[in-house]
């Protein structure tokens, strides 16, 4: 049975954090390893957790979702990283989903998508 596709969840809305907890707990295949409520959380759960995918806010205060997203590929390009937010996205070299669109079925489409395959192995200190 293949390792599920993990997942770390970023937005300094507690709303949809819960909501997301929640989507994320009935898609099959996939497993929520942690959530942040900033950039620079999101960072360091990052750093700790090696998620397959992370589902970011684009818009929060201080460092926005565009400049963390930037930052997490830095530092491990195999990560998919997944602009959320209710307005629409501009063009930029990132998936994305608006926030009302988001669903075990988008999650699933925008996963396969990016030519992901489903992990071998993951968790903290797993190779990729």
């Amino acid at each position: 049975m293949p390792s599920p596709i993990t997942v770390l969840a970023v937005d300094d809305r507690a709303v949809f954090l819960r909501a997301t907890r929640e989507l994320i707990a009935a898609a099959p295949g996939f497993r929520q390893v942690g959530e942040a409520a900033s950039g620079s959380e999101a960072l360091e759960l990052a750093a700790d957790l090696h998620p397959d995918l992370v589902l970011l806010d684009m818009r929060m205060p201080g460092m926005d979702g565009i400049e963390t997203a930037r930052r997490l590929l830095a530092s491990d390009p195999q990560t998919l990283v997944v602009l959320v937010s209710l307005d629409e996205i501009p063009p930029a070299p990132f998936a994305s989903l608006r926030k009302q669109d988001l669903s075990t079925r988008a999650l699933r489409q925008v996963w396969d998508a990016h030519g992901r395959q489903t992990p071998a192995h993951n968790g903290a200190g797993a190779e990729r």
